[in-house]
Order: C-alpha cells, then structure tokens, then sequence
C-alpha cells in the first residue's frame, strides 16, 4: 500500500511541496500520452488510494474527486500522437510530465518520478521511485488522475471512431482492436509507428 515515506524524507532535506508524478498511455496503438502530478498535504488521507492498476474503473472515478478536492495542487498534460511519432514514445512521456508538473498552480520544489528513468530537461529536484504508484501516496495519486483522464478522452474518441472500441481497451492492443485496425484501417488517433509489427506481420 502507498505511503508517504518518500514525501516524508523529500521535505526532511527541507522540501516544502512533494509532486508524485505518473503517466498513462505509454504502451497503446492510438491516442496521446498523459500524465498528471499531485501534491497533496500532510497526513491526507484518501481512503483505498492505491496504483491505479490494481483499482477499478469505477473507483478509480470515486477517487479523482476526492484527491482532486483534498490536494494543495494537481495538473494533468498530455503529448500527442503527433508529438509521440515526432520525438518517439520516451521522449514524449518526458514532455507530459514535464507540462504536468510545470502546469501546478501551486509550484513543486520537489518530484517524485515513477518507474527508474528521469524526464529529459525536468526544471525541479526529483528522484525516480520503480512502483512508485504502489509505493507513494502522491504518485498513486497522480497515476489515478493520469489514468482516469486519458480513459475519458479515449471514451470520447469512441463516440467520434466507434468501429474501434476505444472505450472499452483504451487503445491497447487487444485483439479485438487489431482486427478493427485490420478491417478498417488507421484513423488519425493511430500511432502509426506502433502498427509496423501488426502490418508486418499479416502483410
């Protein structure tokens, strides 16, 4: 379960406000990229905050009001299908939470990075935390936010391309999405580099 061990020791060196940052969207064949920061309080309590992974989509939904409503500052960013073609998926998740954390209202001198690799030109102190959303309270946080807001623009994406499933695999590349891609091609929210093996192999 989460905690804020590492939010902790952040502002025993003398950091005031903690951001935990996560990303959603990294591995699927279509739509942006997002990623959220959060800085929550002291001591905030948000009963079952979690990674969002292991949480359902309909609590995932309870949760980003309440963390929402509880912390001192949140953002969330995204990098396009274009901008993830243009600088290759790595580098456009660095762009995300780079605009996430640049977009607090309240600034952070101080992240909390999940996974093990550092944004490229990030303009704060930080360190990385590998599962850090099961780890720290703020990155868990952020991560819900991440993945509840590019869950609901994909819902969106549904509506406008609804052979495609969006709103049921997000993008990702189940099987039911490839054989759409197949059947009817890429639309404009495909990422393109990531449909080379696909198209290879059922060349």
């Amino acid at each position: 379960m989460s905690t804020f061990e590492y939010e902790l020791k952040a502002k025993e060196k003398g950091c005031k406000f903690v951001c935990g940052v996560d990303e959603a969207g990294r591995g699927p064949l279509a739509g942006p990229v997002c990623a959220a920061a959060v800085i929550l309080p002291e001591n905030c309590v948000i009963e079952g905050l979690n990674d969002s992974k292991k949480i359902s989509a309909v609590k995932r939904e309870k949760l980003i009001d309440e963390i929402k409503e509880k912390a001192i500052a949140w953002s969330v960013a995204f990098a396009s299908v274009e901008e993830i073609e243009s600088v290759n998926i790595l580098n456009a998740t660095y762009l995300a939470m780079n605009r996430a954390i640049e977009g607090l209202n309240v600034a952070a001198d101080y992240a909390l990075i999940d996974g093990n690799r550092i944004p490229k030109d990030i303009k704060v102190d930080c360190e990385t935390v590998v599962k850090g959303d099961a780890l720290s309270y703020s990155i868990a946080a952020a991560s819900i936010i991440a993945k509840v807001t590019r869950d609901r623009l994909m819902n969106e994406y549904d509506e406008k391309y609804p052979q495609y499933g969006f709103a049921k695999h997000a993008g990702y590349g189940t099987k039911a999405h490839t054989d759409a891609i197949l059947k009817y091609g890429m639309c404009e929210i495909h990422r393109p580099s990531f449909l080379k093996k696909l198209y290879e192999k059922n060349s």
